[in-house]
């Protein structure tokens, strides 16, 4: 998707984009004078429309019988936590008018829309992803339109219909919360991602990429292919119940579901086995091979593949030993990285690679060249008593976040017990060709105004010898 094309703005879908737009931008203006008060009345409302449990198990049935992606137990769940999750962090954040006095370096800080926002969202998370967006946009006194996936737009639909119910029951403009027509196509999205004050991209690497190009300011983030190390001091049992509960987790759409696991070798047969109490069966390596035929198409992924149950998965490969039939995830053994070894990238489905490292060191440098590969910039999880090992990753690998000791699709975009924003976008920061390293946020929703004032007790300039005099003595400058 080329974002620097240009349609004519005579041409039909350009109309209809600037039609929403327009109306967009007028609802902002509408609401562009609310007070905090108000602005988090609107932020209630949007997420009662998803969190409110009949609408919720309907999302959830509709995303999954028009994607063909994930379950919908999983979908409900996810709906529900990341909704309740972002309106606990936004509880008494300040996004309108005054947010910060700095009296010490005279400014003040002031919290102004971006305006509308356009929100490229994936078919994987088709209702928690644009609900997160909106309530985000929605703190910042924003007006948003979507931009889903073409199999996402009926979960789009309905989620809208719920949103819209709530914004007329507290007396807020519906144009606040728009979605380009059915069918959604590439045209459509490029001239949205054009005329939008700021782009949010969540999904394909190849929208993102657009995004950037645009010509508009852009949040984009990177892709996932989590890789999580198993130390010698780890709680085997522990872990391997953890790194399960996320391996099966709405069948892998999350992007921060593990996808290689490297377990050091003194605790690898205990973990091979820990993992196979939870539900994990290990192909042999006929059966690795025919998975990856099956998976892997022409070097790419099979969307056939993508996000569903591991029995499903084994029968789509031909695989028809029993126990496929009960597992709840699928495990290769690999060794090697890149393109030759397809089980080394992304894989979006319950199937996880394992490997076998020598010692900390080993691992740590496995992890760097499957993250180099596919996933740079997005993270790493450890399981280890040994704390040291976690800044010793953060300092080492592209990534930028180490998630310790915990369930990774649950942890790495928030969590009620670490402190982390919740997010469904994780950004990954240059290394993954993004312009944020953290998770997406209401912040990234704002513009910060700030009024600066002098100081009263200036700051004394500093002399050369202060700033040069122990260079040059060292140096001989």
């Amino acid at each position: 998707m080329g974002g620097k094309e240009r349609l004519d703005p005579e041409s039909e879908t350009a109309r209809t984009v600037g039609a929403l737009v327009e109306r967009a931008r007028v609802a902002q203006r509408a609401i562009d004078g609310w007070t905090q008060e108000q602005a988090d009345q609107a932020v209630t409302a949007a997420g009662w429309a998803i969190v409110q449990p009949e609408h919720n198990r309907m999302l959830a049935e509709t995303a999954v019988r028009d994607t063909g992606l994930g379950n919908v137990a999983d979908k409900i769940a996810k709906n529900r936590r990341k909704t309740i999750g972002l309106l606990d962090d936004l509880r008494g954040a300040k996004s309108v008018g005054v947010i910060a006095e700095l009296p010490e370096l005279g400014l003040t800080e002031i919290a102004r829309p971006v305006g509308v926002v356009a929100a490229i969202t994936p078919s994987t998370n088709p209702g928690a992803t644009p609900a997160n967006n909106i309530i985000n946009a929605l703190k910042g006194r924003n007006a948003i339109i979507l931009a889903p996936s073409p199999k996402g737009h009926s979960t789009g639909t309905l989620l809208l219909r719920y949103m819209h119910a709530e914004l007329d029951r507290i007396g807020a403009p519906r144009d606040l919360i728009q979605q380009l027509p059915a069918p959604v196509t590439r045209e459509a999205t490029i001239e949205l991602m054009r005329q939008a004050d700021l782009i949010v991209a969540t999904g394909s690497q190849t929208n993102v990429h657009a995004a950037y190009s645009s010509g508009t300011p852009a949040i984009g983030v990177g892709a996932g292919n989590v890789v999580v190390i198993v130390d010698e001091t780890a709680d085997v049992l522990d872990a391997a119940r953890k790194i399960a509960a996320s391996k099966t987790f709405d069948y892998a759409t999350s992007c921060s579901s593990e996808n290689s696991a490297v377990v050091l070798e003194d605790v690898y047969a205990p973990m091979i086995a820990a993992l196979v109490a939870q539900g994990g069966v290990m192909l042999d390596a006929a059966e690795a091979m025919q998975l990856s035929a099956a998976m892997f198409v022409h070097g790419k992924l099979s969307p056939e593949m993508t996000a569903q149950s591991a029995p499903a998965i084994a029968e789509r490969a031909g695989l028809a030993r029993a126990a496929l039939k009960r597992a709840s995830f699928l495990m290769v053994e690999e060794s090697g990285v890149g393109a030759a070894h397809p089980f080394s990238g992304e894989k979006l489905s319950p199937v996880l690679a394992v490997y076998k490292a020598r010692d900390f060191a080993h691992a740590a440098t496995i992890a760097g060249d499957i993250l180099r590969y596919q996933g740079a910039g997005h993270s790493v999880g450890l399981h280890s008593r040994n704390d040291e090992r976690a800044l010793a990753l953060g300092l080492e690998l592209p990534v930028c976040r180490v998630i310790v000791n915990q369930a990774h699709c649950f942890a790495t975009g928030g969590s009620f017990d670490n402190g982390l924003p919740f997010s469904l976008s994780m950004g990954c920061g240059s290394w993954g060709r993004n312009s944020i390293s953290d998770n997406l946020n209401y912040r990234h929703f704002l513009n910060i105004n700030r009024v600066v004032r002098p100081l009263r007790v200036p700051r004394q300039e500093p002399t050369e010898a202060e700033l040069f005099g122990a260079y040059r003595r060292k140096f001989g400058a």
